[in-house]
């Protein structure tokens, strides 16, 4: 049996895991009594942790939110996947987090364990991020915000800005989906009575106190993820295109991202390519050079343009034959 001082730690490692445990579960797991249990949950409250307890046979434990944050009890994969993740935290498309990514960075390898620790080094000495041009960033109170108001499905209002204009909107927020470089988020325009895609960075701080609660609605797709690509990639623009790709989704993503386009497997051998532009030329060059036989599904105005595109490539590949030794360009 563990002592009391190591059973406490297994016990709040326990409770950080899930969400409720009921007594019995904790109980087998500590391989104790449930009177146990019930005297290491009041020593964890002396300790300041807040565990709340809920009586009866369906009643249990669950560790609850107080007026600090408690220490987290972080098994080897863990503590290796925060570390990197700090250590990048400050590359991503979320100011603010830099310094404070660098002072929590500071405090978990002061006590990684030494096998973890060459680990972390070792990633650390071999990665040098590339930065190019500045990319829209979003503060980081503000998705913290939205996600706030999405869990507690309470409405919001938005500044939002179009170009030099600024909307305000009143949504029912539900989902925030992110993409490597740009955060969005899916709501429902009270005013508009429709679903609607807000880029975050275009969201204008401070977001305000959230407002009235309001009851979930389905959601306009299963996937958040998949109805937000199509929504900024397909939906805003002139032209929408099908494009049947001749072979399977996993070798076409990679070619591909979700502000792009919309992959949509048909089989294990051919995907379904959703994308728009203002421009039939632009879509034809886009799906030719990702390199997989293709035919076009939708529009049928498309085909004609393909061809034109392959008429001029012909052309330009003619024209740029290797000439001969002493053969002069154009004779």
């Amino acid at each position: 049996m563990l002592d009391t001082s190591a059973r406490l730690l297994r016990l709040l490692s326990l409770l950080q895991s899930r969400a409720d445990w009921t007594g019995a579960e904790l109980a087998e797991r500590l391989g104790v009594g449930l009177r146990t249990v019930r005297r290491d949950v009041g020593r964890l409250r002396e300790l300041g942790y807040p565990v709340d307890a809920a009586p009866g046979a369906a009643g249990g434990y669950r560790l609850g939110s107080g007026t600090a944050l408690p220490p987290l009890l972080l098994d080897d994969e863990e503590a290796v996947a925060v570390t990197i993740s700090l250590r990048t935290a400050a590359t991503g498309s979320v100011t603010g987090l830099g310094e404070p990514a660098l002072r929590a960075l500071a405090k978990l390898q002061q006590v990684l364990p030494s096998r973890l620790r060459h680990r972390v080094t070792a990633f650390r000495s071999s990665v040098v991020p590339l930065t190019g041009a500045a990319a829209e960033t979003v503060d980081a109170a503000l998705p913290a915000a939205i996600a706030a108001a999405c869990r507690d499905h309470r409405r919001i209002r938005l500044r939002h800005r179009r170009g030099e204009q600024e909307q305000v909107r009143e949504v029912e927020p539900y989902r925030l989906v992110h993409t490597p470089h740009r955060w969005y988020l899916l709501a429902w325009d009270t005013g508009r009575e429709d679903w609607r895609t807000f880029r975050a960075d275009r969201i204008m701080s401070p977001l305000g106190q959230p407002g009235a609660r309001f009851t979930p609605r389905p959601l306009p797709h299963e996937d958040a993820a998949a109805y937000v690509s199509t929504s900024i990639s397909v939906a805003p623009y002139a032209h929408r295109a099908r494009i049947l790709f001749h072979a399977p989704l996993a070798e076409v993503a990679p070619h591909t991202s979700p502000t792009a386009g919309r992959l949509e497997a048909v089989d294990g051998h051919s995907c379904v390519f959703h994308a728009g532009s203002d421009s039939l030329r632009e879509i034809a060059v886009h799906v030719a050079a990702k390199g997989f036989d293709f035919e076009v599904l939708d529009p049928p105005e498309l085909v004609p343009v393909l061809l034109e595109v392959a008429e001029r490539l012909r052309r330009a590949a003619d024209g740029s034959r290797p000439h001969g030794p002493g053969t002069a360009a154009g004779s």
